[in-house]
């Protein structure tokens, strides 16, 4: 009865804004879908496309115009604050990138593009919604609609054996995973006879904290950990990145994960959950040193970078096991930063992959800064944010992170930290000694960058370079969010 009574009446008007952005989504998912059968493969390229493009970026401005809107709805399930519009546009932003880069991709592939920009958009529109849901079966819809999405879009080179295989393993793995997480809901209802984070929090709150909560929250850990590449639920990872579509790995590597990390900080900081902070050490430590020691020795560079992001994921989770008020805004600006360096970087690699995807091993970028001096200075941009060094947005991005850990006195974790970064400055210096250093082995024709390529390029190089130079902006925003979220 207290739950029911506490439910607030909001207008209905205002309760569409709060899912706004998630609603453009779908309206524009749907449209393409119609549209497809009607149009013949070579106009459906381009103009479904270009439709695409205009959703994600009408979501954009969803996003802006429901910032204006801030509060519950729904019956409580979802809540539009800093902290959800701030997620609301990295997942938006990056789903525009991404469909910009995938034009010039599907031609030279020869994929129809109906399904592909349709699930995209779908996509999207999960991980939207677990960036706003404060109530976790929402929370679980929204996870498997983004989940479904990417299992179809793991598989879309239909023609080689070796994407058919991404997207089976894909799908086994995170069915497997979606169930922990599920049935970690189920257990923390049963501690507090509740889903609803607010409710959670106040029953965690007003006494001893049961086995039941603890045992709930270490499951719903599993199956997000799953999602985000986390080790040791990482297996998965460098086969479906090796398999899939360029450009879906550059939306699954940074989109899915951020939604992810935002639902990880709703469950961990708004809730008040149990004391979970020894799960997460351990995670960012097996991450960023798994991830780091298996791209030494990786050749393709799709699977390097799969590694890498497995790192990558330590270091965020370094920003989980920090105090609220340090590591909120930290994990926040990293995720944007990543998302932005690592779109860039897999741009680059789905233009430079040719048809077939046949050039993605490290030899054959070999002499790339003589054959494209464009492509090469982008991804060199994009690999020393990966290390993380100055005026890139990679810099602070790790230095808010290993900051917010010190202040916490996580010694430990920040010296495997360090140690790790100098380990992976090594494997991606490696691809720039390459391109500059190194002679082809053979004639590869790259061909000119393309009007959609080119902008892709721009807004994540902006991006990348933006929070190097002026990072107080977006730290402000993400400290304001992370004030709202903990209050």
């Amino acid at each position: 009865m207290n739950e029911v009574a506490g439910l607030q009446a909001v207008p209905q008007a205002i309760e569409y804004i709060r899912i706004l952005p998630e609603i453009v989504l779908s309206i524009f998912g749907m449209v393409i879908m119609v549209l497809d059968p009607l149009l013949d493969e070579r106009r459906s390229q381009r103009l479904l496309g270009a439709i695409a493009l205009t959703g994600s970026l009408a979501a954009i401005g969803a996003t802006l115009y429901q910032s204006q809107y801030p509060g519950l709805g729904f019956w409580n399930m979802v809540q539009v604050d800093p902290f959800s519009v701030f997620f609301h546009f990295l997942v938006t932003t990056v789903t525009a990138v991404v469909i910009l880069t995938s034009y010039e991709y599907m031609q030279t592939q020869q994929i129809r593009a109906g399904e592909y920009y349709g699930l995209i958009l779908f996509g999207a529109v999960g991980m939207c919604l677990m960036s706003s849901a404060v109530e976790l079966v929402l929370i679980f819809i929204a996870l498997e609609i983004s989940s479904i999405s990417t299992y179809i879009l793991a598989g879309f080179r239909r023609r080689a054996a070796i994407s058919s295989e991404a997207s089976v393993k894909y799908f086994l793995l995170g069915s497997f995973a979606t169930a922990f997480f599920l049935y970690g809901v189920a257990l923390m209802f049963g501690a507090t006879g509740s889903t609803n984070i607010a409710v959670i929090r106040e029953k965690l709150s007003a006494g001893p904290i049961p086995l039941l909560a603890y045992t709930g929250v270490a499951f719903m850990f599993v199956g997000l950990g799953f999602k985000v590449a986390a080790a040791p639920f990482h297996i998965w990872t460098p086969d479906v990145y090796e398999g899939a579509p360029a450009p879906v790995v550059g939306f699954m590597s940074t989109a899915p994960k951020a939604a992810v990390f935002a639902v990880l900080l709703r469950i961990i900081f708004e809730a008040r959950v149990p004391d979970v902070s020894w799960l997460i050490w351990i995670a960012a430590a097996l991450s960023m040193t798994l991830g780091n020691i298996g791209a030494l020795v990786q050749e393709n560079i799709k699977r390097l970078l799969a590694y890498s992001s497995i790192a990558h994921a330590g270091y965020l989770l370094m920003a989980y096991a920090a105090l609220p008020n340090n590591g909120i805004p930290a994990a926040m600006f990293y995720t944007a930063s990543y998302a932005a360096m690592n779109v860039g970087a897999f741009a680059v690699v789905s233009h430079f992959a040719g048809a077939g995807e046949r050039y993605v091993n490290l030899h054959d970028y070999e002499g790339l800064g003589q054959r494209s001096p464009v492509l090469a200075a982008a991804l060199t941009v994009f690999l020393l944010s990966l290390i993380g060094i100055p005026i890139t947005g990679g810099f602070f991005a790790k230095f808010y992170v290993f900051s917010a850990a010190v202040q916490n006195n996580l010694m430990g974790l920040v010296i495997i930290g360090v140690l790790n970064s100098a380990i992976g400055a090594y494997y991606y210096l490696r691809i720039i000694v390459a391109m500059y250093m190194r002679e082809a082995r053979e004639e590869i024709a790259v061909s000119p960058v393309s009007l959609g390529l080119g902008a892709a390029l721009a807004v994540s190089l902006i991006i990348t370079l933006y929070l190097g130079v002026l990072p107080g902006q977006v730290l402000k925003y993400a400290s304001q969010s992370a004030t709202s979220l903990v209050r």
